[in-house]
Formats: structure tokens, C-alpha cells, sequence
């Protein structure tokens, strides 16, 4: 025995060993070429701006996005990226501002400060009309207002009582930040949730409905954030469903002073405009896909993306051209080198994001798994976002296993500081490795928590290594997401050049590796958390 296993010691000193992915080591020297590119040679900031200001708001299948979709694929093109293309999906309508004002006539003169809704129509012309305040949050709330609406432009939202700011509103992470973001995420899985879900009413469609019937000239809602910020976000964009009623959103300020002049019998009237248009040319949406070609594990490719829509208040700097360009500058970096990767490495701009992560579903359901119809038929006519998470069991397509690493950046502008491992504890050794060479940058943290709202997460629904990464808040959260302030001021070049260092960084050590990524298990449907939870109405 003694004499066998000195035999196999001899062996093993011998044998090649197939390093742990967690093992294999970082290529210091093309970080190097990383570097020089990243700090000394960036174009990120003429990307950004050629997104926010020249192009601007980019909307869905709006002309602003159309355009987005061109010059996205010419750069790509023009960096010598391989298989630029535009991938389609069904998506539904186009739609635009052409201007819109409003103005009180009574009891003083007064111009507001007001956005259209997304998807909403024009009114007919300029209109006038007395204001009704309608607060309304679910069809419960009509029967009150049947027959006292006809004429009036509505004001449908509670108006609150304002509030003042009690913490700055730019931050960065501190390190005391960082550290607790290491625990892991517990589920709470209830039974039947998700589909329970479905079945809530369309209070948008309801709503509309109900004005059209009751004759309203207009409606007005109240902005979710103080300080003259307006959003005008709307999700009426499929074909079929264009609301009848025109709707506004007023900045907060001058909804609750018109509230004010309504309770104290003061009868404020307004003029009110909306002129919008609807783009009914082509009905897909498109996300825009290059490729650095790998040279080797056949089929394989790692992938970073952006959601290059955005909303129109603005022209979604932070949200989201800050993404698109890192990712682009990623591809350019990474091309400049003439690095030749393994796997193939692909970038992805996604689109309709803000509509419901809609592009990155679409890529999924097409190329990497599907999940198997619901028993109701009705619910199964509901769109795919809506139903995906109820749906079992998943149902790998053949391309399933190709995709071996998804990065995200989505979270404003802010420098990245680490990435969450999304729960999966093997990969996130292996990130620990990676991020060596970046501590310098300041990106140092692996979080095992999971982060939601933004296009890896479908990836992580069907078992795809899909990752955000952390980011610096700045003022993301506090003032920028979605708002009429989200303009290429708001970005900062130091931290887009540092974020795109890491994305190509990650990218190379990918594609590099002897091993994919490690993966967590299939995802399979979960069984209640607490199985003796009294059922849910």
C-alpha cells in the first residue's frame, strides 16, 4: 500500500491538473493593455454624449430609438466588432411628444409644469376645463365620481404633503457600506404567489375606461418626487390597448397648489395641451448584438449588456446611456487590444427594458430556455413578462449551456465597487480572484446578495450566471432615475472609464478561462417556505 501511494504522489507531481476555475490565473499583461486603453485612450464620454444629447430620450420604438439602434450597430461596425445585427422582438407601438403646456386661467394666470404620459393620446387641441380633484386607486373608487366628471380635467392622485430631504442627495459607498453587503438573500416562497399575481385587474385600462364613458377633457397625476422632477412614464404601449383619454403629469408643486385653490372653493380652471404622435411603421423592438469571436470552446461566449431605452423627460444619461457606453467602450477597449479569446465574447444592447425588462426576456425565451404554458388559457394570453415567473417547469433550448457569463450595468453612472454574486458561493470565489487587479480602482467587494430590477434577472430565472454589478449611488435614487433632469450633466467620466476598465476586465477573464463559471442548479419550482402559512385570498 505504502509503495502504491508513493507511486500515485509521483503521479500527481507529473500530470497536468486541471485548475478550478476559482484557480485559474488573471492575465496581469492584458490587464495592463486594459488599463492604457481605459485610462488614456477612452472615447466613453463622446458615446455618452452623442446618446443623450444628440440623440436623446430614447423611448421604445420611438424615431429617437430607431436612430439609437442605427448608430449603435455603425459603431460596432466601425470598432470591426463581427456579426453587428439588429434581433427583433414584438413589441407594439411608437410613440412621441411633439410639445405640450398647461397653464391656469383661474383663479389666476399661472404656467405649470406638466409631461405626457407614455402612450397616452393628444388632447384635442388646447382644451380648458374646470379641475375636479378625483383621487381614484381601483375601480372601487368610481361609483363616487359617475356623472361629475364630464368637461373637467381630472386630478386623479392623493396629493400627499410634500417632503424636504433629510440626507444628501449625492453619496458614494463607504467601506463600512460595502462590508454588509456580504450576507445571503433568504427566500420567502409562498405558494401559487406569482400566479396569484396575474389575476389582479389592468387599473390603468379600468381607469381610462371609465374617464372616456364619464366625458373628461384630461387627466392629471401627481409627480412621485418633489422638486419640479417629472417622469411620464406609461406601460399602454401594445397594439390595441392605446388608452382613449389624454393624461398628463403635473411636478408635484403645482398639483398640490391647484389641490389647495380646489378645497378652498377657489374653482381653478386650466388650459392644457398635449400633442403627441404614434409610430405604427414596425411593431418589433430590436436589441443590438456585436461579437468578438472566440477562438476556441466551440459555441461558447460570455456576454456584457445595457438597456439602451430610456424615458423622455430627459435623455437618459444615467438611465441608461451610462451603461450603453461602458458597454460599448468594454467592446472597444477589448477590440483595440486584438485580443483573441477563447470563448466568444458578446455585447448587448437591450431595448424596451424600462417596459418590463422586455428585451433580455425575449433573447432568453429565444436562444437559452423557455418555461412550459400555465393550465389557464387566459393567464397564457397575458404577456410573457407578466407570466414567466409563474410558469414550470423550465425548459432548456438547445443554445442553453453556450452562454457561460452575463455581466449587467444598469445603476446610473457610479463607479463599479465590486458585484453581486447573486447567492452562487463557487462564483463568487472566483470573482474574489478577479478583482485583485482592480482594487487600485476601487472595486474590491464581492456581495453574495441577489439584485433585482434590471436585464440579468431573467438570465438568473432559468439558472444562467447572470450578475449586476455594484455600483456608486451618486444621485441615482434620490433625484435622477427616470426624471427631467437625467441629462449627460449628471454623468461622471471618471467613474465611466473606471467602469469600463472592470466590465472588459471581467469580459477577458471570462472568456479566458479554462472553466466556465460556475453555475447554480436548474432552478425548479420551490416549495413553500412556511407550509403551514394560512392560504392567501
Amino acid at each position: 500500500m505504502k509503495r502504491l501511494l508513493l507511486g500515485l504522489t509521483a503521479m500527481a507531481l507529473v500530470m497536468p491538473v486541471a485548475l478550478p476555475a476559482a484557480a485559474q490565473p488573471v492575465d496581469r499583461v492584458a490587464m495592463n493593455g486594459i488599463l492604457d486603453q481605459g485610462l488614456n485612450h477612452s472615447e466613453i464620454m463622446e458615446t455618452a454624449a452623442w446618446l443623450t444629447d444628440r440623440i436623446g430620450g430614447r423611448l421604445t420604438n420611438s424615431p429617437q430609438m430607431r436612430e439609437a439602434e442605427r448608430w449603435t450597430q455603425q459603431r460596432f461596425r466601425d470598432m470591426g466588432l463581427s456579426n453587428v445585427r439588429a434581433d427583433g422582438f414584438e413589441f407594439g407601438r411608437g410613440w412621441s411628444i411633439v410639445r405640450s403646456s398647461a397653464r391656469m386661467t383661474a383663479p389666476r394666470p399661472l404656467q405649470l409644469n406638466i409631461i405626457p404620459v407614455a402612450w397616452t393620446p393628444s388632447t384635442d387641441g388646447v382644451v380648458s376645463g374646470e379641475v375636479v380633484v378625483a383621487p381614484m386607486s381601483g375601480a372601487g373608487d368610481f361609483a363616487r365620481w359617475k356623472g361629475k366628471l364630464a368637461g373637467k380635467v381630472v386630478l386623479i392622485s392623493q396629493p400627499g404633503t410634500g417632503s424636504e430631504p433629510t440626507e444628501p442627495a449625492f453619496r458614494r459607498w463607504t467601506d463600512e457600506d460595502l462590508a454588509g453587503r456580504t450576507s445571503l438573500n433568504l427566500p420567502n416562497h409562498a405558494p401559487d404567489a406569482a400566479e396569484r399575481g396575474l389575476r389582479s385587474p389592468n387599473f390603468a385600462a379600468q381607469l381610462d375606461a371609465f374617464l372616456a364613458e364619464e366625458g373628461a377633457k384630461a387627466w392629471v397625476r401627481i409627480s412621485q418626487r418633489d422638486g419640479g422632477l417629472l417622469h411620464g412614464t406609461g406601460y399602454q404601449f401594445r397594439v390595441g390597448e392605446t388608452p382613449k383619454v389624454a393624461g398628463v403629469e403635473m411636478a408635484a408643486e403645482d398639483y398640490r397648489r391647484l389641490v389647495r385653490l380646489a378645497r378652498a372653493g377657489a374653482t381653478p380652471t386650466l388650459e392644457l395641451e398635449s400633442l403627441v404622435q404614434f409610430h405604427d411603421d414596425d411593431v418589433n423592438a430590436y436589441n443590438i448584438l456585436a461579437d468578438i469571436p472566440g477562438t476556441g470552446r466551440t459555441g461558447e461566449y460570455v456576454m456584457a449588456g445595457a438597456h439602451l431605452d430610456s424615458w423622455v423627460a430627459s435623455d437618459g444619461a444615467q438611465d441608461n446611456a451610462a451603461g450603453s457606453a461602458v458597454v460599448m467602450e468594454a467592446a472597444r477597449i477589448l477590440k483595440a487590444l486584438g485580443v483573441r479569446p477563447k470563448r466568444t465574447i458578446r455585447f448587448a444592447l437591450w431595448n424596451g427594458e424600462e417596459q418590463g425588462i422586455l428585451g433580455s426576456l425575449a433573447y432568453v425565451d429565444k436562444y437559452l430556455a423557455t418555461r412550459a404554458p400555465l393550465s389557464d388559457d387566459g393567464l397564457n394570453a397575458l404577456p410573457n413578462n407578466r407570466t414567466w415567473r409563474a410558469r414550470w417547469p423550465i425548459e432548456p433550448r438547445q443554445g442553453y449551456r453556450d452562454l457561460v457569463a452575463y455581466f449587467n450595468y444598469d445603476n446610473g453612472s457610479g463607479k463599479i465597487r465590486g458585484i453581486n454574486a447573486e447567492g452562487n458561493v463557487a462564483a463568487a470565489a472566483v470573482f474574489e480572484d478577479w478583482l485583485k487587479p482592480l482594487h487600485g480602482l476601487g472595486a474590491t467587494t464581492v456581495s453574495m446578495r441577489n439584485s433585482g430590477g434590471t436585464d440579468h434577472v431573467y438570465m438568473q430565472t432559468v439558472g444562467i450566471p447572470g450578475f449586476q454589478f455594484i455600483q456608486d449611488p451618486l444621485d441615482y435614487g434620490s433625484r435622477i432615475h427616470h426624471t427631467s433632469i437625467d441629462s449627460y450633466d449628471h454623468l461622471k467620466a471618471e467613474d465611466l472609464r473606471q467602469a469600463a476598465i472592470v466590465m472588459a476586465a471581467f469580459l477577458l477573464n471570462a472568456a479566458n478561462s479554462d472553466e466556465p463559471l460556475p453555475r447554480m442548479p436548474m432552478p425548479t419550482r420551490p416549495r413553500a417556505t412556511d407550509p403551514f402559512a394560512a392560504p392567501a385570498n
